[in-house]
Protein backbone atom coordinates (compact mmCIF):
# COMPACT_ATOMS: atom_id res chain seq x y z
CA UNK A 1 0.00 0.00 0.00
CA UNK A 2 1.12 3.44 -1.04
CA UNK A 3 1.82 5.83 2.04
CA UNK A 4 -0.45 9.25 1.90
CA UNK A 5 1.48 12.03 1.11
CA UNK A 6 0.65 15.82 1.25
CA UNK A 7 0.58 17.93 -2.17
CA UNK A 8 3.75 20.09 -2.44
CA UNK A 9 3.60 23.48 -3.23
CA UNK A 10 2.68 24.51 -6.97
CA UNK A 11 4.01 27.47 -9.08
CA UNK A 12 7.02 29.70 -9.46
CA UNK A 13 6.67 31.66 -6.23
CA UNK A 14 7.68 30.02 -2.43
CA UNK A 15 5.89 30.71 0.59
CA UNK A 16 7.85 31.94 3.28
CA UNK A 17 6.54 33.14 6.73
CA UNK A 18 8.40 35.07 9.34
CA UNK A 19 8.66 33.19 13.15
CA UNK A 20 9.91 35.40 16.07
CA UNK A 21 11.76 33.28 19.15
CA UNK A 22 10.43 29.46 19.95
CA UNK A 23 6.79 30.78 21.11
CA UNK A 24 6.08 31.42 17.23
CA UNK A 25 8.37 28.60 16.22
CA UNK A 26 7.56 26.04 18.30
CA UNK A 27 3.78 25.95 17.96
CA UNK A 28 4.14 25.88 13.83
CA UNK A 29 6.43 22.89 14.05
CA UNK A 30 4.53 20.83 16.39
CA UNK A 31 1.33 21.36 14.35
CA UNK A 32 3.31 19.82 10.89
CA UNK A 33 4.78 17.24 12.91
CA UNK A 34 1.42 16.07 14.24
CA UNK A 35 0.39 16.09 10.91
CA UNK A 36 2.97 14.14 9.50
CA UNK A 37 2.60 11.80 6.82
CA UNK A 38 5.46 9.75 5.99
CA UNK A 39 8.92 11.84 6.83
CA UNK A 40 10.30 13.48 9.56
CA UNK A 41 14.06 15.10 9.02
CA UNK A 42 15.55 17.08 11.47
CA UNK A 43 19.08 19.09 12.44
CA UNK A 44 19.94 21.13 14.97
CA UNK A 45 23.11 22.32 16.93
CA UNK A 46 21.42 22.61 20.78
CA UNK A 47 18.53 20.56 21.59
CA UNK A 48 17.45 20.73 25.26
CA UNK A 49 14.32 19.01 26.38
CA UNK A 50 13.89 21.73 29.18
CA UNK A 51 10.70 23.73 28.96
CA UNK A 52 9.32 24.21 25.97
CA UNK A 53 12.16 21.88 24.65
CA UNK A 54 10.60 18.39 25.68
CA UNK A 55 7.28 19.67 23.90
CA UNK A 56 9.30 19.14 20.49
CA UNK A 57 10.65 15.58 21.68
CA UNK A 58 7.11 14.58 22.61
CA UNK A 59 5.70 15.64 18.99
CA UNK A 60 8.80 13.84 17.41
CA UNK A 61 8.01 10.61 19.52
CA UNK A 62 4.14 10.90 18.69
CA UNK A 63 5.18 10.75 15.09
CA UNK A 64 7.20 7.83 15.55
CA UNK A 65 5.17 6.21 17.15
CA UNK A 66 2.66 6.22 14.06
CA UNK A 67 4.98 4.94 11.76
CA UNK A 68 6.60 8.21 10.40
CA UNK A 69 10.48 7.76 9.63
CA UNK A 70 11.90 9.93 11.96
CA UNK A 71 15.67 11.38 11.33
CA UNK A 72 17.14 13.11 14.13
CA UNK A 73 20.74 14.70 13.46
CA UNK A 74 22.43 16.57 16.88
CA UNK A 75 25.83 18.40 16.79
CA UNK A 76 28.62 16.16 19.00
CA UNK A 77 29.29 19.71 20.81
CA UNK A 78 26.05 21.65 20.78
CA UNK A 79 24.17 18.89 22.47
CA UNK A 80 26.52 14.99 22.30
CA UNK A 81 24.30 12.36 23.47
CA UNK A 82 20.68 13.07 24.61
CA UNK A 83 20.27 13.05 28.04
CA UNK A 84 18.32 10.13 30.13
CA UNK A 85 15.55 9.60 30.33
CA UNK A 86 15.05 11.18 26.98
CA UNK A 87 17.57 9.39 24.81
CA UNK A 88 15.98 5.76 25.93
CA UNK A 89 12.42 7.29 25.33
CA UNK A 90 13.06 8.62 21.69
CA UNK A 91 14.61 5.16 20.62
CA UNK A 92 12.11 3.11 22.15
CA UNK A 93 9.30 5.45 20.18
CA UNK A 94 11.23 4.22 16.84
CA UNK A 95 13.13 8.41 16.37
CA UNK A 96 16.32 7.62 14.68
CA UNK A 97 19.17 9.35 16.28
CA UNK A 98 22.50 10.06 15.33
CA UNK A 99 25.46 12.81 16.50
CA UNK A 100 27.49 14.87 14.19
CA UNK A 101 31.31 14.60 14.49
CA UNK A 102 31.07 13.42 18.45
CA UNK A 103 34.19 14.47 20.13
CA UNK A 104 36.65 11.54 21.29
CA UNK A 105 38.80 11.62 24.05
CA UNK A 106 40.72 14.63 22.94
CA UNK A 107 37.41 16.88 22.72
CA UNK A 108 37.92 20.45 20.72
CA UNK A 109 42.13 20.11 21.43
CA UNK A 110 41.58 18.34 17.97
CA UNK A 111 41.10 21.22 15.47
CA UNK A 112 39.27 19.37 12.94
CA UNK A 113 36.35 18.59 15.56
CA UNK A 114 35.85 22.74 15.45
CA UNK A 115 33.54 22.28 12.09
CA UNK A 116 30.19 21.68 13.55
CA UNK A 117 27.02 20.55 12.72
CA UNK A 118 25.27 24.42 13.23
CA UNK A 119 22.28 24.34 10.69
CA UNK A 120 18.94 24.34 12.02
CA UNK A 121 16.32 22.56 9.41
CA UNK A 122 13.22 20.77 9.95
CA UNK A 123 11.85 18.86 6.49
CA UNK A 124 8.31 17.50 6.88
CA UNK A 125 6.66 15.18 4.47
CA UNK A 126 9.30 16.81 1.61
CA UNK A 127 6.56 19.47 1.84
CA UNK A 128 7.44 22.27 4.73
CA UNK A 129 11.04 23.81 5.90
CA UNK A 130 11.73 25.46 8.83
CA UNK A 131 14.99 26.88 9.05
CA UNK A 132 16.37 29.78 10.92
CA UNK A 133 18.80 30.19 14.29
CA UNK A 134 16.45 29.13 16.43
CA UNK A 135 17.54 25.60 18.38
CA UNK A 136 15.55 23.30 20.38
CA UNK A 137 15.93 25.50 23.55
CA UNK A 138 13.07 27.32 25.66
CA UNK A 139 13.10 30.85 24.87
CA UNK A 140 13.45 31.66 29.05
CA UNK A 141 16.18 29.07 29.67
CA UNK A 142 19.90 28.71 29.05
CA UNK A 143 22.17 25.76 29.71
CA UNK A 144 25.04 28.10 31.36
CA UNK A 145 22.80 30.66 32.76
CA UNK A 146 19.70 29.53 33.70
CA UNK A 147 16.21 30.97 33.97
CA UNK A 148 15.75 33.99 31.39
CA UNK A 149 13.93 37.28 32.42
CA UNK A 150 12.97 38.30 28.97
CA UNK A 151 12.61 35.80 26.26
CA UNK A 152 15.80 34.83 23.53
CA UNK A 153 15.66 37.25 20.69
CA UNK A 154 16.02 35.13 17.44
CA UNK A 155 13.91 33.78 14.34
CA UNK A 156 13.29 31.11 12.10
CA UNK A 157 11.12 30.82 8.91
CA UNK A 158 8.23 28.31 7.34
CA UNK A 159 8.63 27.96 3.62
CA UNK A 160 7.08 26.20 0.75
CA UNK A 161 8.45 25.37 -2.63
CA UNK A 162 10.87 24.18 -4.58
CA UNK A 163 13.55 24.81 -1.82
CA UNK A 164 12.18 22.23 0.78
CA UNK A 165 12.79 19.60 -1.65
CA UNK A 166 16.86 21.10 -1.77
CA UNK A 167 16.74 21.17 1.80
CA UNK A 168 15.66 17.35 2.07
CA UNK A 169 18.45 16.28 -0.25
CA UNK A 170 20.58 17.78 1.49
CA UNK A 171 19.64 16.32 4.79
CA UNK A 172 19.50 13.10 3.77
CA UNK A 173 23.01 13.11 1.52
CA UNK A 174 24.47 14.12 5.43
CA UNK A 175 22.47 11.59 7.33
CA UNK A 176 24.19 8.66 5.15
CA UNK A 177 27.42 10.15 5.52
CA UNK A 178 26.90 10.14 8.98
CA UNK A 179 26.21 6.57 8.84
CA UNK A 180 28.81 5.91 6.63
CA UNK A 181 31.37 7.50 8.78
CA UNK A 182 29.64 4.95 11.67
CA UNK A 183 29.88 2.35 9.33
CA UNK A 184 33.39 2.05 9.00
CA UNK A 185 34.41 2.80 12.66
CA UNK A 186 32.75 -0.31 13.38
CA UNK A 187 34.64 -1.73 10.24
CA UNK A 188 30.86 -2.42 8.64
CA UNK A 189 32.64 -1.47 5.26
CA UNK A 190 30.50 -3.28 2.92
CA UNK A 191 27.41 -1.04 4.84
CA UNK A 192 29.59 1.86 4.73
CA UNK A 193 30.17 1.60 0.28
CA UNK A 194 26.07 1.19 0.29
CA UNK A 195 25.49 4.49 2.55
CA UNK A 196 27.89 6.09 0.31
CA UNK A 197 26.42 5.17 -2.50
CA UNK A 198 23.08 6.80 -1.43
CA UNK A 199 24.57 10.08 -0.48
CA UNK A 200 25.98 10.16 -3.82
CA UNK A 201 22.45 9.65 -5.19
CA UNK A 202 21.18 12.31 -2.61
CA UNK A 203 23.53 14.40 -3.68
CA UNK A 204 22.89 14.10 -7.30
CA UNK A 205 19.11 15.13 -6.48
CA UNK A 206 20.03 18.04 -4.79
CA UNK A 207 22.05 19.42 -7.52
CA UNK A 208 18.92 18.93 -9.96
CA UNK A 209 16.56 20.56 -6.96
CA UNK A 210 19.10 23.35 -6.93
CA UNK A 211 19.01 23.81 -10.80
CA UNK A 212 15.02 24.23 -10.50
CA UNK A 213 15.34 26.48 -8.16
CA UNK A 214 16.78 29.29 -9.37
CA UNK A 215 15.16 32.33 -10.20
CA UNK A 216 12.93 31.82 -7.68
CA UNK A 217 11.79 34.31 -5.95
CA UNK A 218 13.42 32.63 -2.23
CA UNK A 219 16.94 30.15 -2.34
CA UNK A 220 18.28 28.09 0.46
CA UNK A 221 22.09 29.53 1.02
CA UNK A 222 24.12 26.20 2.74
CA UNK A 223 28.08 26.31 3.87
CA UNK A 224 30.20 23.23 4.15
CA UNK A 225 33.32 22.97 3.59
CA UNK A 226 33.07 21.12 -0.06
CA UNK A 227 31.19 22.66 -2.32
CA UNK A 228 29.90 25.59 -0.82
CA UNK A 229 32.65 27.01 1.22
CA UNK A 230 31.77 30.72 0.81
CA UNK A 231 28.21 31.20 -0.71
CA UNK A 232 26.32 32.95 2.45
CA UNK A 233 29.46 35.13 2.75
CA UNK A 234 29.29 36.05 -1.04
CA UNK A 235 25.33 36.36 -0.56
CA UNK A 236 25.75 38.92 2.22
CA UNK A 237 28.09 40.81 -0.09
CA UNK A 238 26.28 41.02 -2.83
CA UNK A 239 23.77 42.33 -1.24
CA UNK A 240 25.71 45.05 0.65
CA UNK A 241 27.21 45.94 -2.75
CA UNK A 242 23.70 46.66 -4.06
CA UNK A 243 22.04 48.57 -1.47
CA UNK A 244 20.94 51.86 -1.57
CA UNK A 245 18.90 53.30 0.77
CA UNK A 246 19.49 50.94 4.40
CA UNK A 247 21.34 48.06 5.85
CA UNK A 248 19.54 46.72 8.76
CA UNK A 249 21.87 43.17 10.04
CA UNK A 250 21.28 41.51 13.73
CA UNK A 251 23.75 38.78 13.87
CA UNK A 252 24.76 36.92 17.54
CA UNK A 253 28.02 36.28 17.30
CA UNK A 254 29.70 39.02 14.90
CA UNK A 255 33.30 39.07 14.45
CA UNK A 256 33.54 40.01 10.38
CA UNK A 257 36.80 39.44 8.12
CA UNK A 258 38.08 42.18 6.13
CA UNK A 259 35.39 41.61 3.11
CA UNK A 260 32.53 42.10 4.66
CA UNK A 261 33.78 44.96 7.34
CA UNK A 262 34.93 46.99 3.85
CA UNK A 263 31.63 46.21 2.48
CA UNK A 264 30.50 48.10 5.21
CA UNK A 265 32.04 50.41 5.33
CA UNK A 266 31.77 51.08 1.46
CA UNK A 267 27.81 51.27 1.73
CA UNK A 268 27.67 53.74 4.91
CA UNK A 269 30.25 55.86 2.82
CA UNK A 270 28.02 56.12 0.00
CA UNK A 271 25.31 57.14 1.58
CA UNK A 272 23.50 54.01 2.80
CA UNK A 273 22.02 54.28 6.22
CA UNK A 274 23.78 50.82 8.01
CA UNK A 275 22.36 49.61 11.63
CA UNK A 276 23.71 46.66 13.27
CA UNK A 277 21.87 45.21 16.23
CA UNK A 278 24.66 42.72 17.66
CA UNK A 279 24.81 41.39 21.40
CA UNK A 280 24.89 43.32 24.30
CA UNK A 281 24.62 40.78 27.31
CA UNK A 282 27.63 38.78 27.97
CA UNK A 283 27.37 35.27 27.43
CA UNK A 284 30.68 33.67 26.38
CA UNK A 285 34.47 35.52 26.49
CA UNK A 286 35.41 34.90 22.90
CA UNK A 287 31.92 35.79 21.61
CA UNK A 288 31.89 39.21 23.66
CA UNK A 289 34.65 40.59 23.75
CA UNK A 290 36.32 39.78 20.30
CA UNK A 291 34.01 41.09 18.10
CA UNK A 292 34.74 44.71 20.03
CA UNK A 293 37.66 45.52 18.53
CA UNK A 294 36.06 45.95 15.06
CA UNK A 295 33.75 48.34 16.43
CA UNK A 296 35.92 51.66 15.43
CA UNK A 297 36.41 51.02 12.43
CA UNK A 298 32.89 50.64 11.44
CA UNK A 299 31.41 53.38 13.96
CA UNK A 300 34.21 56.17 12.25
CA UNK A 301 32.61 55.25 8.86
CA UNK A 302 29.19 56.12 10.14
CA UNK A 303 27.81 52.84 10.71
CA UNK A 304 25.31 52.63 13.65
CA UNK A 305 25.60 49.79 16.54
CA UNK A 306 22.84 48.79 18.93
CA UNK A 307 23.47 46.47 21.70
CA UNK A 308 20.39 44.18 22.39
CA UNK A 309 20.17 44.32 26.23
CA UNK A 310 16.66 42.56 27.53
CA UNK A 311 18.32 38.90 26.93
CA UNK A 312 20.59 36.76 24.93
CA UNK A 313 20.62 37.90 21.01
CA UNK A 314 20.81 35.09 19.18
CA UNK A 315 19.53 36.54 15.97
CA UNK A 316 21.00 35.94 12.08
CA UNK A 317 18.92 37.99 10.02
CA UNK A 318 19.35 40.70 7.82
CA UNK A 319 17.08 43.35 5.75
CA UNK A 320 18.17 45.43 2.75
CA UNK A 321 16.15 48.29 1.18
CA UNK A 322 12.98 46.76 2.38
CA UNK A 323 11.01 49.38 0.42
CA UNK A 324 12.41 48.54 -3.06
CA UNK A 325 11.71 46.36 -5.73
CA UNK A 326 15.27 45.06 -4.61
CA UNK A 327 14.25 43.98 -1.17
CA UNK A 328 16.40 41.43 0.39
CA UNK A 329 16.14 39.24 3.52
CA UNK A 330 18.10 36.60 4.63
CA UNK A 331 17.15 34.56 7.79
CA UNK A 332 18.60 31.55 9.07
CA UNK A 333 22.41 30.15 11.09
CA UNK A 334 25.33 31.71 9.86
CA UNK A 335 26.41 34.24 12.32
CA UNK A 336 29.14 36.40 10.80
CA UNK A 337 32.32 35.20 12.48
CA UNK A 338 34.97 33.18 11.49
CA UNK A 339 33.35 29.59 12.98
CA UNK A 340 30.38 30.23 11.38
CA UNK A 341 31.57 31.62 7.67
CA UNK A 342 34.97 29.33 7.48
CA UNK A 343 34.21 25.96 9.11
CA UNK A 344 30.45 24.98 10.15
CA UNK A 345 27.51 23.49 8.49
CA UNK A 346 25.00 26.78 7.77
CA UNK A 347 21.81 26.84 5.97
CA UNK A 348 19.99 30.59 5.37
CA UNK A 349 17.08 31.08 3.64
CA UNK A 350 17.33 34.37 1.38
CA UNK A 351 14.00 36.20 0.50
CA UNK A 352 13.25 38.53 -2.33
CA UNK A 353 9.86 40.41 -1.40
CA UNK A 354 8.94 43.46 -0.07
CA UNK A 355 6.52 42.62 2.47
CA UNK A 356 8.91 39.73 4.03
CA UNK A 357 11.57 42.15 4.49
CA UNK A 358 8.98 44.84 5.60
CA UNK A 359 8.02 42.93 8.37
CA UNK A 360 11.30 41.69 9.52
CA UNK A 361 12.61 45.13 9.57
CA UNK A 362 9.75 46.44 11.39
CA UNK A 363 10.41 43.90 14.06
CA UNK A 364 14.47 44.90 14.19
CA UNK A 365 13.53 48.45 14.51
CA UNK A 366 11.47 47.81 17.46
CA UNK A 367 14.03 45.88 18.82
CA UNK A 368 16.49 48.71 18.42
CA UNK A 369 14.11 51.17 19.78
CA UNK A 370 12.83 49.68 22.39
CA UNK A 371 15.22 46.91 23.62
CA UNK A 372 18.92 47.64 22.36
CA UNK A 373 20.75 50.91 23.21
CA UNK A 374 22.94 52.93 20.84
CA UNK A 375 26.85 52.65 21.12
CA UNK A 376 28.51 56.19 21.45
CA UNK A 377 32.06 56.30 19.27
CA UNK A 378 33.20 58.57 21.56
CA UNK A 379 32.15 56.26 25.07
CA UNK A 380 33.84 53.33 22.87
CA UNK A 381 37.23 54.95 22.47
CA UNK A 382 37.33 55.61 26.19
CA UNK A 383 36.03 52.04 27.05
CA UNK A 384 38.66 50.88 30.20
CA UNK A 385 42.04 49.86 29.84
CA UNK A 386 41.32 46.77 31.21
CA UNK A 387 37.93 46.32 28.68
CA UNK A 388 40.32 47.31 25.72
CA UNK A 389 43.18 44.69 26.54
CA UNK A 390 40.07 42.27 26.57
CA UNK A 391 38.94 42.67 23.83
CA UNK A 392 42.66 42.40 22.05
CA UNK A 393 43.54 39.33 23.84
CA UNK A 394 39.94 37.80 22.83
CA UNK A 395 40.45 39.12 18.96
CA UNK A 396 44.03 37.59 19.08
CA UNK A 397 42.96 33.93 20.72
CA UNK A 398 40.96 34.19 17.47
CA UNK A 399 43.39 34.89 14.60
CA UNK A 400 45.49 32.31 16.31
CA UNK A 401 43.04 29.38 16.23
CA UNK A 402 42.21 30.38 12.34
CA UNK A 403 45.85 30.01 11.61
CA UNK A 404 45.85 26.48 13.22
CA UNK A 405 43.43 25.57 10.91
CA UNK A 406 44.71 26.76 7.99
CA UNK A 407 42.28 29.86 7.13
CA UNK A 408 42.53 33.23 6.71
CA UNK A 409 40.17 35.45 7.83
Amino acid sequence: MVAPTRAHATGRDHQIQLLQGTQELFPALIAEMDAALSDIQFETYIFDCTGAGADVAEALMRAARRGVRVHLALDGVGTGRLPEPWRTRMVQAGVHVQVYSPLGPLGLLLPMRWRRLHRKLCVVDGCVLFCGGINVLDDFHDPNHGALTAPRFDFAVRAEGSLVQQASETMEQLWWRMRAVRDVRQRRLSLALADLRAASAARLAARRAESRARGMRAELVLRDNVRNRARIERAYLRAIARARHEVIIANAYFVPGGKLRRALVLAARRGVRVQLLLQGRYEYFMQYHAARPVYGTLLAAGVEIHEYAPSFLHAKVAVIDADSRRAWATVGSSNLDPLSLLLAREANVIVRDAPFAQDLRKRLRHAMAHEGRQLDPQRYAERPWRERALDRIAFGIMRAALWVTGNRY
